[in-house]
């Protein structure tokens, strides 16, 4: 069977663990242990080497600490290992892994547009992004495989094509569920339809750190612009409003 280390066990480390548990022999391994909640989940509690020697390596961990916990890895990691990342952004990443990891390793990047919220049923027909960095053909088809088998629609493209997509919808989502949150919005007993849609924006993002928030504007090229056109484009509808 196919070994899985999984480094991190936050709500998305939790979340891949339960679903691909059966599946594979996860490992994890996190700053703070939860040994009895990983067992409970079908894993195998682990320290960071024993999680590096795993076949296929999935560093989970917040996006301003993946270049940190790359350059942990690499001395641990065996020749032939598939290293898989799964921030919210991709040319930030990729950049740091080609730049740290041995060139023994192979690379694949990812994506997944869900989390445990969204997925907390089944990951029938969520898409997850795929972007090919080094890897084989035929390793990466194996990969993606066991990604359809769960349900999950794969989404291949460049990092940079992925980020400038994420900062229109991923980002923009983020960004309005937030200033809904600042703002106080909350049911009024009288909602209409559009509301009730906004109100689902905010309970989308509620249940996200905001760590998470900074940093895919933070490390997403393209999350200023957006955010800049956007608000401009509200500026120049409250100026017609005022007139």
């Amino acid at each position: 069977m196919t070994s899985v280390g999984i480094i991190g066990f936050g709500r998305l480390g939790r979340l891949l663990t339960r679903y691909f548990a059966k599946d594979f022999a996860i490992r994890v391994y996190d700053i703070k242990p939860s040994p009895k909640e990983v067992a409970r989940l079908g894993a195998e509690p682990a320290t960071l080497a024993d999680v590096c020697r795993c076949d296929v390596v999935i560093p989970c961990v917040p996006i301003d600490a993946f270049e940190v916990t790359i350059k942990r890895m690499r001395t641990l990691l065996a020749p032939g290992t598939l290293v898989v990342d799964a921030c919210s952004v991709k040319e930030h990443p990729v950049r740091v892994m080609k730049k740290w990891l041995p060139k023994s390793v192979d690379i694949l990047a990812t994506h997944p547009n869900f989390g445990p919220d969204s997925a907390a049923e089944s990951l029938s027909g969520h898409k997850v992004v795929v972007c090919k960095v080094r890897i084989s053909k035929q390793r990466c088809r194996k990969f993606k495989n066991a990604l359809e088998r769960k349900g999950l629609v794969v989404v291949e493209m460049s990092p940079a094509e992925h980020d400038r997509k994420a900062a229109s919808s991923l980002v923009l989502t983020h960004f309005i569920g937030r200033s809904l949150i600042a703002c106080g919005a909350k049911t009024t007993g009288i909602d209409t339809e559009g509301y009730k849609r906004l109100l689902r924006i905010l309970q989308t993002v509620q249940n996200d750190t905001w760590r998470l928030f900074e940093d895919m504007n933070r490390y997403n090229a393209y999350s200023g612009p957006m955010r800049r056109r956007f608000l401009s484009a509200m500026k120049a509808i409250d100026a017609k409003v005022k007139k």
